[in-house]
């Protein structure tokens, strides 16, 4: 299969840092190997917010959310999106199908139902976790 760019939601990378096992950190870890990540500016911020909240301290040290952040930013394709178009039922979820959209990208992998329940855009499919492990041939 040929690299692709992705959108993981914030939810589904957070799981995968907070956690080495399961779906979300497959996923990550195979994402990383063989296609790239995909973050607009608003994208990433809410995964820097997100990621320092204090209930997190117990199972991630700032040090690797602050590697973390790093490297993502630096082997992610960036795009640059305006105001996104009304998509979903949570506007704040929004950023994410805007910035599939923007990269082109063919999926949007999340675990966010409100995502997930979104009708099937152009050339864009939102898809679970596991979905996408099935889909990638991961």
């Amino acid at each position: 299969m040929t690299s692709l760019k992705l959108v993981i939601d914030t939810n589904i990378l957070i799981s995968a840092a907070l956690s080495s096992q399961g779906a979300p950190a497959r996923l990550v870890r195979c994402a990383l190997a063989q296609h790239r990540l995909v973050f607009s500016q608003p994208t990433f911020d809410e995964l820097r917010t997100r990621i320092y909240r204090p209930k997190f301290d117990r199972y991630i040290s700032l040090e690797s959310r602050e590697r973390l952040l790093h490297d993502f930013n630096a082997c992610a394709h960036w795009v640059d999106i305006g105001e996104p178009a009304l998509y979903c039922r949570d506007r704040d979820d929004d950023k994410f199908i805007e910035t599939a959209l923007v990269a082109q990208a063919p999926y949007l992998i999340s675990g966010d139902n409100d995502l997930l329940q979104t009708g099937e855009l152009t050339a864009l499919k939102i898809i679970s976790a596991q979905q996408a492990l099935d889909v990638l041939g991961f």
